[in-house]
């Protein structure tokens, strides 16, 4: 039940909730906590907050609280790999990462969750890189006293099934580059490749252990994925040779190094000519010239999903269209961004 009482008869009392105050483009958090004596210095305060009344709350069994109908959602909500903030702040709990790693959304629960309405859980979108204590979702009850049964069913369909968040890791891969093109080979040109994915792989926290250039051959480059292989990479890119010339036979390369499952082409943009397989248990990831000059690309989409060992085909290539523009802005803030999400 509840019953107010006017603020200026209110001393003395304890807040059943916290109060937030909002000073524009200055601040935005509690003002006064949940169990915070009235005192009379604190009137005007409230006044000031727009709080001309105070709450009186008597709870019935079947009733709860926002702050621990707020304990309940986020351990429901909460999967591998996601922690739990220390204590509800203004009625809300955040929901953070507990290592770095690739975000995981259940969509489908996620949606039957916040269709109860009394709840709510806003989330980073799947597929999103994050790092270590990054806020991933917060959940809270929106009123402040709701029916119990309400909470138990929203729980309820956050723990069946999948977790609706989850924080998978990526695993450390030895990678092989294979580095493509006549230009390269033969020392027409400088490469390019070689330090871009370095770079991309080692913000992962994997290595590259072998490098190997590579004509426009067939045959050679088949071997030259063979050979990184045999050298210990559990992961192979090659770069160049992806477009429609006559001589770009990358992909026939791959082939004949006995990749099954490819998947050539995607709907994004940067990166239509990607290219996702496997040699045995080893993921093969085509990229093609796009990937020295645009700063993030498809690659950059698709290798973490890789690392966790997911497998990409035609299906999560096509899903990939909505979202698969990239703006190019002048200044990239990715994954700050909408591009593949």
């Amino acid at each position: 039940m509840k019953k107010t009482v006017p603020v200026d008869d209110a001393v003395g009392m304890v807040l059943p909730h916290d109060i937030t105050e909002i000073v524009k483009d200055k601040f935005k958090g509690r003002a006064f906590k949940k169990g915070h004596i009235i005192r009379e210095a604190d009137v005007e305060h409230l006044k000031r907050l727009g709080k001309e009344h105070i709450y009186v709350l008597q709870l019935g069994p079947e009733e709860i609280h926002e702050n621990e109908a707020a304990e309940i959602l986020a351990k429901a909500l909460s999967g591998p790999g996601s922690i739990l903030s220390a204590e509800p702040v203004e009625g809300k709990i955040a929901i953070n990462a507990e290592y770095d790693g690739l975000l995981k959304i259940n969509e489908d629960a996620l949606y039957q969750f916040n269709l109860l309405g009394e709840v709510m859980c806003a989330t980073l979108q799947t597929n999103t890189p994050v790092k270590k204590g990054e806020n991933i979702a917060a959940t809270r009850l929106i009123p402040l006293v709701s029916e119990r049964a309400i909470v138990e069913r929203a729980a309820s369909i956050a723990r069946d099934g999948n977790p609706i968040l989850e924080v998978k890791a990526l695993r450390r891969a030895r990678a092989g580059l294979v580095i493509t093109g006549n230009e390269i080979f033969h020392g027409r040109i400088k490469d390019k490749f070689e330090q871009v994915l370095r770079k991309k792989l080692a913000e992962l926290g994997s290595e590259v252990i072998s490098v190997i250039f590579a004509p426009d051959d067939i045959d050679i480059i088949g071997e030259a994925i063979t050979k990184s292989i045999d050298q210990g990479a559990d992961l192979i890119i090659t770069s160049g040779g992806m477009s429609v010339d006559p001589d770009d036979v990358t992909r026939m390369g791959i082939a004949k190094a006995g990749a099954t499952d490819c998947f050539y082409g995607t709907p994004v943009l940067p990166g239509a000519m990607f290219l996702s397989g496997r040699i045995g248990d080893i993921p093969v990831l085509g990229l093609p010239a796009c990937g020295m000059f645009h700063k993030i690309t498809v690659f950059d989409l698709i290798l973490p999903r890789i690392l966790t060992g997911e497998t990409i085909g035609r299906e999560e290539f096509a899903k990939m269209g909505h979202g698969g523009l990239c703006r190019n802005c002048k200044r990239c803030q990715y994954p700050v961004c909408n591009f593949g999400k």
